[in-house]
């Protein structure tokens, strides 16, 4: 059957309207989809942004509360510290600061005789005078847990009377201070081997500073404490637990004259020595 005009205008004008229906639907569907997918892109950019500034925020919260753990921690210490300063400034008892110290006081034998020494380093490093050494062929130290520990000698400084001595293992150092802050009258402790009986403690103050030594140099703290043989190379150590002195020597047989290198002649001497032998500065 043959079509007339006028059917094949209707089927064709038809076609046109759903062809264009079609292409409209799909630029539609087409804008739906690109829209979707800007959305999606922006919700995941606000998400990821939200994410990372939610983890940035919990970071700095950890870090903020290690900071507060760490300020306890030193406030703590802090607090402690001047508990003991305050203990020993106001009723002289040193206790506190005794027990700290004499964990790195050790005894320093030789095959001759026998002295006092103490840790200036964790990895085992000590000094003590180089006339306690005086003609020993053979040295060793023993730890305030009374271990006994081979000993090498590093180096020493004849003229400020300095021995280096070196031995293995990991131990509590004990700090020096500076003694250009050392006061006349002010109190300390000299911890010791005097006549053999090791950790003993004496207590005195500070009866002058920059007295002149045998060496000709105004480098010793004169003190009351009792020292005697035995004594030479410990600590000479103030109310904070720092050393300010080795003890050194004593005026014949008299009593409450006690001389004790000051503590930046000690850092100089030790450095002297760790820059010759080491190539490093210790102190």
């Amino acid at each position: 059957m043959t079509l007339k005009r006028h059917h094949k205008w209707i089927i064709g004008g038809f076609s046109t309207i759903v062809v264009i229906y079609m292409i409209v639907a799909g630029i539609l569907l087409n804008g739906i989809i690109v829209k979707q997918a800007i959305n999606h892109n922006e919700l995941s950019s606000k998400i990821n942004s939200l994410q990372a500034d939610t983890q940035s925020k919990l970071n700095e919260l950890t870090e903020s509360l290690m900071e507060t753990q760490e300020s306890l921690i030193s406030l703590d210490e802090s607090l402690n510290s001047k508990l003991k300063e305050l203990k020993a400034s106001t009723s002289s008892d040193f206790s506190g600061i005794v027990e700290d110290a004499i964990k790195s006081v050790v005894t320093v034998r030789t095959d001759v005789g026998q002295g006092t020494g103490f840790i200036i380093t964790e990895n085992g490093y000590i000094v003590t005078n180089a006339h306690v050494l005086s003609g020993g062929r053979e040295v060793y130290v023993l730890d305030y847990e009374q271990d006994k520990h081979p000993t090498s000698l590093v180096g020493y400084d004849a003229k400020l009377d300095i021995a280096l001595l070196k031995i293995e293992g990991d131990y509590r150092e004990i700090e020096l201070g500076d003694s250009d802050d050392v006061q006349v009258g002010e109190k300390v402790i000299a911890i010791g081997n005097p006549l053999g009986l090791q950790f003993s403690v004496s207590e005195g103050i500070v009866s002058a500073t920059d007295r002149e030594g045998s060496n000709g140099l105004e480098a010793y703290i004169q003190t009351d404490a009792a020292l005697n043989p035995g004594n030479s190379g410990g600590p000479l150590i103030n109310k904070q637990g720092e050393v300010i002195g080795i003890n050194n020597f004593k005026v014949g047989s008299s009593e409450s004259l006690g001389f004790a290198l000051e503590s930046n002649y000690i850092k100089e001497a030790v450095n002297g020595i760790s820059q010759e032998q080491l190539n490093i500065d210790l102190l």
